[in-house]
């Protein structure tokens, strides 16, 4: 058998065996959350993709469809720091980032952190808090720090917030602001689910609480080595392109008062990195970015009144880019073709 050439440089930098692992991984953890979460694999997708680049995820929709169950088995699944914050109107931002505290017996303050301080947050109905608490989550999902009285404390890694919110019951309600939203690296609506998947659920949760009877299947160490992974992912420039080619076309909607952000341009590549990740590969190819460009990007649309008013959706406005916007042919460059022909016996 003729010797295979070694990869060319910057290409195939994943192992093998790496992203074996991270497909194993995943697997584990997406079968350990559909117990809980039953008959929505796309939604555990997303949610799995946003763990693997390190981002934030806003879960949004009615009650009693799972949102919270989504986000507790997400986090039990990973054997590492979880915390949980109910957010109320009352909450103050200092119950979520923590704070000094007078000790007399050194005469000195001392920093008692808040919840944030984990790898995984749960933020529990999080536009039922004021802007100012809510404010309180920015510098954490941006800088992966926090900052009190002047001194600013690294958080760990990884680190990840997922929210829930209800789009329902509005009255007392605090509506995310756009820089917020921004910050939420995806968002998804689970949906109710069919007729077959609520039989199951009702068989599966008869006598007992598949949440309680949950595991870890991964650890914090394991995820970081695998977030580290994605990172590696190739990207070529015309795949490049391509995602600045959508992210920007949505700032020349008409239907849009405010598109999406150079921001959401980096985080859609992560995401898109990640996707590829998933799925064996490692280099991104353009159903990367279709796959997860609506969660990506729809959330941070604002709609015209005029569009608002002929009941418009964001997330129709992006579909329909992905069918207009070209998508490049020769996606792969030279490098990572011949990779990909490679690993196909080509």
């Amino acid at each position: 058998m003729p010797a295979v050439a070694p990869a060319p440089a910057g290409v195939g930098a994943i192992q093998d065996a790496v992203l074996a692992e991270l497909h194993s991984t995943a697997q584990r953890i997406a079968a350990n959350v559909e117990r809980v979460l039953v008959g929505k694999p796309d939604v555990v997708r997303i949610a799995l993709v946003t763990l693997l680049a390190e981002g934030h995820l806003l879960v949004e929709d009615v009650p009693g469809v799972g949102k919270t169950s989504l986000a507790k088995a997400l986090a039990r699944s990973i054997d590492c720091t979880v915390s949980r914050i109910q957010f109320t109107p009352d909450l103050l931002p200092s119950d979520i980032t923590g704070v000094s505290i007078y000790n007399r017996q050194n005469s000195d303050f001392e920093f008692r952190p808040g919840p944030v301080f984990a790898n995984i947050v749960v933020g529990d109905e999080i536009n039922r808090a004021s802007p100012k608490t809510q404010s309180a989550l920015l510098e954490c999902m941006e800088e992966h720090q926090v900052t009190v009285d002047g001194t600013t404390y690294p958080l760990g890694s990884p680190f990840m917030v997922i929210a829930t919110q209800n789009p329902v019951e509005m009255e007392g309600t605090y509506a995310l602001p756009e820089a917020q939203r921004d910050r939420f690296t995806a968002r998804v609506s689970i949906g109710y689910p069919d007729p077959l998947a609520e039989l199951a659920m009702v068989d599966e949760h008869a006598g007992h609480d598949p949440l309680a009877e949950l595991t870890p299947v991964s650890d914090a160490d394991r995820v970081r080595a695998l977030i580290e992974a994605v990172r590696q992912v190739h990207l070529s420039p015309e795949v490049r392109r391509y995602a600045v080619d959508l992210v920007s076309a949505t700032r020349r909607l008409p239907e849009l008062r405010l598109g999406a952000s150079p921001r959401s341009t980096l985080q859609l590549v992560s995401a898109a990195r990640a996707h590829a990740a998933l799925a064996g590969r490692d280099f991104v190819v353009p159903d990367d970015l279709q796959a997860v460009a609506v969660p990506v990007l729809a959330h941070r649309l604002v709609l015209t009144p005029e569009s608002q008013a002929a009941r418009r959706s964001p997330v129709d406005l992006v579909r329909g880019l992905l069918q207009r916007v070209p998508v490049p042919h020769g996606a792969l460059d030279p490098s990572a073709q011949w990779l990909h022909d490679t690993r196909n016996g080509r």
